[in-house]
């Protein structure tokens, strides 16, 4: 009875050089490239035609593919095998590495397969009998590789050297995409081959290379392998222990260093599938020679590959060229350069473009609008009424700091950004056309707030439940959100709400704003680390301001902000905005330098949308596709998609709860993205709307939320914070304002929300 092998499919790649067809969100292992299935099923299911032994299958993904990988399995036994997920790539050395350990863990020292997800090869019996014939050596306790025959001097490829003859030769090295000449000599000379990225090991001979060449990804690997939970659905790795673990490929990790190995030529057609040139190669063609796949009229044309996502693609003319159409993108190349489609994509995401990360699926995504009707009926018959009663503290005055989920109020000290939020989120309720009492509710709160003015015209951070002053310190953030909410106020036709601006904008430039005019303090008294998050704050203040009065005097002052954020707060290399500085505004020492959150990101990107509308700064629109692109890119749970609450500059989970914030600032950005000379994001639009009902909203009692949900979904909160309310009401207004293809009317709500009207145009410029 041959032995049994167990194998695993490496499914975690993005395939690039296949763009616009192959993107972050659906790599193009998930694509039917050669016209009988997705990569991925194709591989699965050669791998269990071995003729007899047992083959348990194990996929290797990522876990923000998850539901694919199910999706496209479904139905197939994989003999004993199972998924297991990914948290973050880490490249195939930490693959191998699982493989190896999980084959450990269920058969002891056994016979492993890894292979890659996306590659075509020509039959299953030819495949398995080229792998059969390198059962001895890895037996043996050697490191088996399968090396395809060139045909062609590949420049793309990584080729093998071997020596000797017969059905298993020894490896004399391994040498990376070479260039043309060089390939051709290697082509030339019979013993080098293409290095099809297919390992066939013992697993303890696996965990002997690494100990000897690589012991801290093996280390890190075993670790995360011990604390990984397995469920009816796969394994999925802990991202705390996984994310540690370094970033190699198994070629430059182990098969450069190891001695012994074995390399088997391949008696079956290969091809990765790297390029529209390789397609083109491999798939059926016309009398031509042409591939024409989708709506494609072609005159005239000749070795062509033209293949279109949709619309209408013709073409006359053509020779030896390969178009690609997709609904939101289109790449024209000469066939025998379409591997340099890389390069268009490294200039895309340079430039801050979506068009890498997400593919259009209009079939699957919902229209625009499509949420309005139960954005506006929670607004304004569910939350509004509730936060209008419930929420207000009748018997000491201001709003309480939290209800419980039975609408009880939580006796609390009351912060003065929280009381701020409160009456500004009534503000642009009334501005927006909501019946309730605003006008009441914010006289209010203004009145109480009154109560924690400074001895020095300032606002406290902090008053007791009656309004007296708990704690007096005077904060740059808390006076942001107070000049935010004045500005509305204003708007809304508050007769104190002016000269409560003028006075504080007086305390703010005498007591807050540092003495070298480069920023504001953290606090008055100067003693703590300085932070992007304040002047955020102040830049949305100042840009209201400017809104409501038209005077120009307060944009200069958010022009100095931006100034900030260019010379300081954003990183061009990492595309990430730092959070905690020292006094020369350089990052932090330690790991608060270290610190992005992707709720920031996302608040940024909407304030540099909207400054650019205002001046002729216009380049910063560029800034806000890269800082919504790396929110998006690096600071997701993949297993809900909702924001991380923080991750390091190198992509590092450090927060891993997803409050309700994050993700309505998402909305705001990528509904202040829209219409900016990107992609499409009216679907992006619906389904964040759609998620932040999924897991914050929809949970909860009317009118209320889950603040808090961890990595797995769970909700965790115990209470309602009031201060999360201005969030969603400004995002989810915005949501109304800017969908205008349905309108939604309510007897509570009489007005119909359009965008044309005056008010709602502008306060789209003020929130």
């Amino acid at each position: 009875m041959p032995e049994r092998i167990s194998c695993f499919v490496m499914s975690g790649g993005v395939g690039s050089r296949l763009w616009p067809l192959s993107r972050e969100d659906n790599p193009k292992q998930f694509h039917d490239l050669a016209g009988h299935g997705s990569m991925l099923v194709n591989t699965v299911r050669r791998l269990k035609a071995r003729p007899a032994g047992d083959t348990p299958v194990h996929v290797i993904a990522s876990e923000r593919h998850s539901e694919r990988v199910r999706a496209d399995l479904a139905g197939i036994d994989l003999a004993g095998g199972h998924a297991i997920f990914e948290p973050v790539g880490r490249n195939t050395a930490a693959a191998v590495a699982v493989a190896a350990l999980e084959t450990i863990a269920t058969h002891g020292d056994g016979l492993v397969l890894v292979v890659p997800s996306d590659h075509e090869i020509s039959t299953e019996e030819q495949f398995w009998n080229t792998v059969e014939k390198g059962v001895p050596a890895a037996e043996a306790g050697r490191l088996v590789v399968f090396g395809i025959p060139p045909d062609s001097p590949e420049t793309g490829y990584g080729y093998i050297e071997s020596v000797g003859k017969g059905n298993v030769r020894d490896v004399a090295r391994f040498v990376e995409k070479p260039g043309l000449e060089m390939a051709k000599a290697y082509v030339a000379s019979g013993t080098f081959f293409w290095n099809a990225g297919i390992f066939l090991f013992r697993a303890g001979a696996m965990r002997a290379a690494f100990r000897e060449h690589q012991a801290a990804i093996w280390q890190k690997t075993e670790c995360a392998f011990a604390a990984a939970a397995t469920e009816v659905s796969g394994t999925y790795l802990p991202i705390e222990q996984y994310s540690t673990i370094p970033s190699a490929s198994i070629d430059y990790a182990i098969m450069e260093h190891a001695s012994g190995i074995a390399m088997v030529p391949a008696s079956f057609y290969w091809s990765d599938l790297g390029s529209w040139q390789s397609l083109l190669d491999i798939s059926p063609t016309d009398g031509n020679g042409n591939v024409v796949i989708g709506d494609v009229v072609a005159i005239d044309c000749e070795r062509s590959y033209l293949r279109s996502q949709g619309r209408l693609l013709s073409v006359i003319g053509l020779r030896d060229v390969a178009i690609v159409s997709t609904a939101d993108a289109t790449f024209v190349a000469p066939v025998a350069k379409s591997q340099e489609v890389k390069r268009i994509v490294e200039q895309l995401e340079k430039s801050g473009r979506l068009e890498t990360k997400f593919t259009p699926a209009h079939a699957r995504v919902l229209q625009p609008g499509a949420w309005r009707e139960r954005v506006a009926h929670w607004l304004f018959e569910e939350t509004l009424p509730l936060w209008s009663t419930a929420g207000v503290d009748e018997r000491h005055g201001g709003f309480h700091e939290a209800l419980s989920f039975e609408a009880a109020p939580l006796i609390k000290p009351k912060r003065m950004r929280t009381m701020a939020r409160q009456v500004y989120a009534f503000s642009v309720a009334k501005l927006r056309g909501w019946d309730g009492d605003a006008d009441g509710l914010i006289g209010h709160g203004i009145a109480f707030m009154e109560k924690g003015r400074t001895q020095r015209g300032g606002w406290a951070r902090v008053l007791q439940e009656d309004g007296t002053i708990a704690d007096a310190c005077e904060d740059a953030y808390d006076h942001a959100c107070v000049l935010l909410m004045l500005a509305h106020a204003y708007q809304a036709g508050n007769p104190d709400a002016l000269r409560l601006g003028q006075e504080t904008f007086a305390f703010l430039d005498e007591h807050l704003e540092d003495d070298r005019l480069t920023g504001f303090l953290e606090t008055s008294d100067g003693t703590e680390l300085r932070r992007s998050n304040p002047h955020m704050h102040l830049l949305e203040a100042f840009l209201a301001w400017y809104a409501a009065t038209g005077e120009r005097g307060y944009l200069r002052r958010a022009a100095r902000i931006i100034d900030l954020f260019r010379s300081h707060f954003f990183d061009t290399e990492s595309w990430t905005l730092g959070e905690y500085f020292d006094e020369a505004w350089n990052p932090a020492v330690g790991p608060k330098g270290q610190w992005t959150e992707p709720g920031h990101h996302f608040e940024w990107a909407s304030l540099l949308v909207e400054f650019a509308a205002k001046s002729r700064q216009t380049d910063l629109i560029a800034f806000a596709r890269k800082l919504y692109a790396s929110a998006i890119a690096t600071g997701l749970n993949r297993s809900t998609g909702l924001a991380y609450g923080a991750v390091s500059r190198a992509a590092l989970p450090l927060d891993l709860i997803s409050r309700s914030w994050p993700q309505a600032e998402a909305v705001k950005a990528a509904l202040a993205l829209e219409g900016t000379g990107g992609p499409d994001l009216k679907p992006e639009i619906e389904a964040r709307v759609g998620r932040l009902f999924r897991w914050h909203i929809d949970p909860a009692p009317l009118g209320m939320w889950i603040d808090r949900v961890d990595e797995k979904g769970s909700a965790v909160a115990t209470e309602v914070p009031a201060s999360i309310f201005y969030h969603l009401v400004t995002a989810l207004m915005q949501y109304l304002d800017k969908t205008e293809e349905a309108v939604y009317r309510s007897p509570s709500f009489p007005q119909s929300i359009n965008a044309a009207e005056p008010l709602a145009a502008l306060n789209r410029e003020t929130v």
